[in-house]
């Protein structure tokens, strides 16, 4: 198995785009890996765009109802 690095929590629920995707960004310059939690459903693509921008991995994606989970990485 994989070593699992201690991933940020970035609570965007409530957010609409761009601010979920803003919010990654920020938290990515400082942590090796984030945890977005967004409600936006717009947020998957931005997501997605901002960590192939970046080189960034998004390691796993989860739903829960409305709210989405993303896990990405450096």
């Amino acid at each position: 198995m994989m070593n699992e690095v201690m991933a940020r929590l970035v609570d965007a629920r409530g957010m609409r785009c761009p601010w979920p995707a803003l919010r990654l960004a920020r938290a990515m310059r400082e942590a090796e890996a984030v945890l977005l939690v967004a409600d936006d459903p717009n947020a998957g693509r931005e997501v997605a765009a901002l960590a192939a921008e970046h080189g960034w991995t998004v390691v796993d994606e989860s739903a829960d109802g409305d709210e989405r989970r993303w896990r990405v990485r450096r």
